[in-house]
């Protein structure tokens, strides 16, 4: 068995590749962002010498690219997946700068998910300057639009995956190191509200104000949460002049479960939502859905073998199904072998306190690295 700790794998060399990556800023919203940071990835990989696809995008999102290695064996291979963009939006820099400070590393989407798609990167690189071929043929997916529930990707996700026979995916590792074998289903919506117009200050009875009618409603979604199946609502928009009784509020929310059962009775209950009253309108509408992924005997024992190198290399992969939606709920749902989590170690995700433990690079890529090496 190939012995990951011989491979050359060095901190200061990686953190100096990771840094453009950082410092290139790519919020899903901004396609242009966002094909910056394929332009980097696509960049790097062609020095790796990979042959490769750039796909565009679609649904107003960037594009994405799939690399593949040449090979002997034309037999179903290694799926390495993950997102380049991010939820922070450009300037976030500014606030987040690229900095190392002590053991940790911070900037804007360096754990969620660039750190662990850079490593990615190194496994690969380390095994071919070491010589040592992998047994399966090795494809490299990079996403647009993780962060929004993969919209405009799912199809190419479930497609690309199915071709292969396993998957790899470096989100951040779970907080004790573990890896994700199951994740719990999804649904994101999108709500509104509808009032009447009128002048605040001089005729506020004649309106209906649209936020009202949403405060209501929101009081009312989040009052939903159970132990099986929770619901909250990030975003909320409404109101352009404070003089002004809002017409029209909007807002989107989601909805988590880890049974499949739990969710479509969640999502059954926020699509029955009707107004409060007579003199207002409300709507919901369903928009993605990300699909329970219960752990089989096939992941688990993908997981058994990661665990063995993670062993071997001096520290515990504890698998466990985890909340926070990936693309590994597509490939895990078709029941394709999935290992989830094996990206950088680290903390703040989706905030300007964003951080990565700078020792898990190296400890990480060599996990990765030896499962390219001895997965067959």
């Amino acid at each position: 068995m190939m012995d990951p700790n011989t491979l050359p794998f060095d901190t200061t060399t990686m953190l100096e590749g990771l840094r453009p990556w950082i410092e290139c800023e790519s919020p899903t919203y901004d396609a242009a962002a966002v094909n910056r940071m394929m332009d980097l990835a696509g960049r790097d990989l062609a020095i790796m010498g990979a042959q490769i696809s750039r796909i565009a995008g679609r649904m107003g999102f960037g594009d994405c690219i799939r690399a593949t290695f040449n090979h002997t064996s034309r037999d179903p291979g290694i799926l390495v997946m993950g997102h380049m963009d991010t939820v922070h939006p450009v300037g976030t820099l500014a606030h987040l700068p690229f900095r190392r400070e002590a053991d940790r590393c911070y900037g804007p989407g360096i754990c969620d998910m660039k750190g662990g798609n850079y490593i990615a990167l190194e496994a690969i690189r380390q095994l071919q300057r070491a010589g040592i071929p992998t047994n399966l043929p090795v494809t490299v997916l990079f996403t647009s639009d993780e962060e929004v529930g993969s919209p405009s990707t799912r199809d190419l996700i479930e497609a690309e995956a199915s071709r292969h026979k396993y998957v790899l995916i470096p989100e951040p590792a779970r907080p004790d190191g573990g890896v994700v074998t199951g994740r719990y289903a999804i649904a994101r919506f999108r709500m509104e509200s509808t009032g009447k117009p009128s002048h605040a200050g001089a005729r506020l009875a004649d309106g209906r104000s649209a936020i009202r009618e949403m405060a209501r409603q929101l009081i009312a979604v989040e009052d939903m949460t159970t132990d099986d199946c929770t619901f909250s609502v990030g975003v909320i928009n409404g109101g352009q002049w404070v003089n002004c009784v809002t017409t029209t509020c909007t807002a989107e929310a989601l909805s988590m479960a880890k049974k499949q059962d739990d969710l479509d009775r969640g999502v059954a209950a926020m699509l029955a939502l009707r107004p409060t009253g007579n003199d207002v309108q409300f709507k919901v509408e369903q928009t993605v859905t990300r699909p329970v992924w219960e752990p089989d005997e096939r992941t688990m024992a993908l997981h058994a073998k990661a665990e063995r190198i993670a062993q071997s290399l001096g520290f515990a992969i504890p698998a466990q199904s985890s909340g926070g939606g990936s693309d590994g709920n597509f490939t895990g749902a078709l029941g394709i072998p999935t290992l989830d989590g094996l990206g950088v170690s680290g903390a703040g995700m989706h905030t300007l306190g964003e951080h990565i433990q700078i020792d898990s690079l190296v400890r990480r890529g060599k996990l990765i690295a030896g499962l390219l090496a001895t997965l067959d």
